[in-house]
């Protein structure tokens, strides 16, 4: 198993927080990362790993996965990857893919097991969300516990419908500032994402995502003047009509009582009579 220190030893490099660069370096955190998606019996045929870093992570996924495709922008950390895992490359047990994860052509995969950049996370993250796969991701704890929050707690909000209308998402650990080099300012969480049908239907699932959206913008308002507000950004040319078709007990709540499958509830009536765009 490669040290994590020796590993930033020979690539040379010191994480940089202005540039959002935190090495995961502890060795306990790092072992139990595969482990969690090992647990819930997830495919490891093809592993995805987004910002290897100098491979800490990489070099375990590379013990237990058939095949391990990880992406990193970093050019000097690409070459030091390319130069480190070598072998791994050649056996085809690795691929190495240079670029910025928002931008690059996902592959597809069977599972994804990364430490993702924590300024660009939710974003990443919900370009994994539909393929419906496995995820275990860590993030900023702040951020993974809306992502697992219930309705009507202060930490609800659309990440949670969003991420919650996708997969079961639970906190398999929360991650201290020191297991990082340089400790970043806030601690970290690894939530586990296993991907299912959401008990409800929707038949425009943009759209949902959309009015979700445009719902917690206005989080301290009725619903019914929330609908009213925000067809500039649900794209709704006739909010009125949803909010006189509504229940009208569902228009005197927030957004944020609302369970996802109410969202869905709700979202029908809008494409039914709000006429979106």
């Amino acid at each position: 198993m490669r040290d994590p220190d020796g590993l930033l030893a020979r690539a040379g490099v010191r994480g940089d927080p202005n540039a959002d660069q935190h090495f995961l370096v502890d060795d306990r955190v790092l072992d139990r990362l595969p482990e969690y998606a090992i647990g819930i019996d997830a495919d490891l045929a093809h592993v995805l790993e987004i910002g290897a870093g100098t491979g800490a992570l990489t070099d375990r996924l590379c013990r237990v996965a058939d095949r391990v495709t990880a992406i990193e922008r970093d050019r000097d950390l690409i070459s030091f990857l390319r130069r480190e895992f070598a072998t791994e490359i050649e056996d085809g047990r690795l691929t190495v893919i240079e670029g910025d994860a928002l931008d690059v052509e996902i592959p597809d995969f069977t599972t994804c097991i990364s430490n993702l950049p924590y300024g660009v996370s939710s974003r990443i993250a919900f370009r994994l969300f539909p393929r419906k796969r496995p995820l275990v991701l860590m993030f900023q704890r702040e951020f993974a516990e809306r992502m697992v929050a219930d309705p009507d707690t202060p930490e609800y909000g659309r990440l949670s419908v969003s991420a919650q209308h996708y997969a079961d998402c639970e906190i398999v650990e929360t991650v201290p500032k020191e297991a990082f080099s340089p400790p970043p300012a806030v601690e970290s969480a690894v939530v586990r994402a296993r991907p299912r049908d959401p008990e409800y239907t929707v038949s425009d699932e943009a759209f949902f995502l959309r009015f979700v959206k445009a719902l917690f913008t206005q989080r301290r308002k009725t619903l019914r003047n929330a609908i009213r507000n925000t067809g500039h950004i649900s794209g709704l040319e006739d909010p009125d009509a949803v909010v006189e078709a509504a229940d009208e007990g569902m228009m005197g709540r927030r957004a944020g009582t609302l369970a996802p499958s109410e969202f869905a509830a709700l979202c029908e009536v809008a494409l039914e009579r709000g006429d979106p765009k």
